[in-house]
């Protein structure tokens, strides 16, 4: 049995450990005073490398957020298909991605209010005349990145064994030409800016569907979340988040 010092002592050592889990541990960016976010960086205008430095859309967004949580913006990138499992790993703190919501990933992350909308398009060469509908598509080669929300699409129209996987959307629409693929299906935005820079492509009818695109965290990262959210919510309000779209898009691509 304990003697009261030894109770005493048992006392202050449940309570104390008691207060540290009632507070909990700082988060990983707070305690390094940097926000550490992940792309792909072949996603270009949204994320991309130009001269050896991440630059876009995404890009610009993390920085604003991470300003305003009085931290150091760290973007960093991984290939588009191990995102997901880097952030449960704790890799990074979060992916600003330009990824959709979608009932699949919100099993495994918890997401952000969306921070833009758009639209999954079909491409095709633009000398290519024998597809002018998505009912064209049925039995045809189709580019699209790889785990990607577009590959189930493409699924919906031709065999698995016809769809390409790429690692980038932007070598997917320059492909086109080659006939290795017939059509890419992708974000319409990213072959807007394909074409404005050369691109021999052209759209197919409208946007098969329309994505909210969010920033994804670890499940049950409430905190950082609630953070996120604030941030973006400001940006929206004081027409700092319409500024960034409007250099890299000429609109709002948030549609608000």
């Amino acid at each position: 049995m304990f003697n009261k010092k030894g109770i005493s002592l048992l006392v202050c050592i449940l309570f104390l450990f008691g207060l540290a889990a009632g507070c909990g541990s700082p988060a990983k960016n707070e305690e390094k005073g940097k926000l550490t976010y992940a792309m792909s960086g072949l996603y270009k205008p949204f994320n991309y490398k130009e001269g050896g430095k991440l630059t876009g859309f995404d890009v610009e967004i993390g920085q604003e957020i991470a300003s305003r949580m009085g931290l150091e913006a760290n973007p960093v990138t991984n290939p588009w298909e191990t995102l997901t499992q880097g952030l449960k790993a704790e890799k990074f703190d979060a992916i600003i991605g330009s990824m959709a919501i979608t009932d699949e990933r919100l099993k495994q992350v918890d997401f952000s209010r969306p921070y833009y909308r758009s639209g999954a398009q079909i491409y095709i060469y633009e000398k290519n005349d024998t597809i002018k509908t998505a009912d064209d598509l049925k039995n045809k080669k189709i580019g699209v990145v790889k785990a990607s929300t577009f590959r189930d699409v493409a699924l919906e129209y031709t065999s698995e064994d016809k769809v390409t996987g790429y690692d980038s959307d932007v070598i997917a629409l320059q492909d086109l030409p080659t006939g290795r693929v017939d059509a890419v299906i992708t974000d319409k935005m990213v072959g807007v800016m394909g074409m404005k820079e050369g691109l021999k492509i052209k759209e197919v009818g409208d946007p098969l569907y329309v994505d909210e695109m969010a920033i994804a965290v670890r499940k049950g990262d409430s905190d950082l979340l609630e953070k996120i959210n604030k941030a973006l919510e400001e940006m929206i309000k004081d027409g700092t988040y319409e500024k960034i779209s409007n250099k890299w898009f000429d609109y709002n691509i948030l549609g608000e």
